[in-house]
């Protein structure tokens, strides 16, 4: 029961789901009906409820869970958004779980932008092989060495020189997961 301007009570015949509460507002009752109305609250029996009535508790493994998606939507949305503005959208691992850039290989004009996007079977990272770019091109400075790790991540890089640009994912080069991006 709570009080304030008025009480609220909980109706106990209907615990459960879909709990009733009644709401007393003691301004609008005569100094009768009050005293009436606070016995009433006040003569309430303990009603046993059984167990399936009762609603679960989340766990908090569950609760860690929904915050997580949460979390996780917003930074895809926002990596969705600066992907929007790149002229070529790379995914980091497809949407069946498989370890493969996605596509494998694209075609951009030179001074054009690729934007690699964490997206399943992470993490990742984005490595340019130095001896599969053209000549004069520091591949570490082009390459995202470290990992991206939550989905949604993502790594831009504009290309100026025209030529074959060969990638790898350092952690699943093994399994396949090797690209190009070829400027024009």
């Amino acid at each position: 029961m709570v009080w304030g301007l008025g009480f609220w009570e909980k109706d106990h015949a209907t615990i459960g789901y879909n709990e009733r509460i009644k709401f007393f507002p003691l301004l609008s009752l005569t100094p009768s009906a009050k005293m009436q109305a606070i016995r009433a609250s006040a003569s309430v029996k303990a009603v046993k409820v059984s167990r399936s009535a009762v609603r679960p508790q989340a766990s908090m493994k569950a609760t860690v869970q929904k915050v997580a998606q949460v979390a996780g939507v917003a930074v895809s949305s926002l990596a969705l958004t600066l992907a929007a503005h790149a002229n070529a959208t790379v995914k980091l691992g497809a949407d069946n779980g498989s370890l493969v850039f996605e596509p494998s290989s694209v075609t951009i004009k030179a001074g054009e932008t690729v934007t690699f996007l964490n997206n399943a079977g992470y993490p990742h990272n984005v490595v340019f092989d130095e001896d599969a770019v053209p000549a004069g091109i520091d591949a570490d400075a082009i390459s995202q060495n470290e990992y991206l790790n939550a989905p949604g991540e993502s790594y831009s890089v504009t290309l100026s020189t025209p030529g074959e640009y060969r990638m790898y994912c350092e952690p699943h080069q093994g399994a396949g997961m090797v690209g190009k991006v070829i400027v024009q």
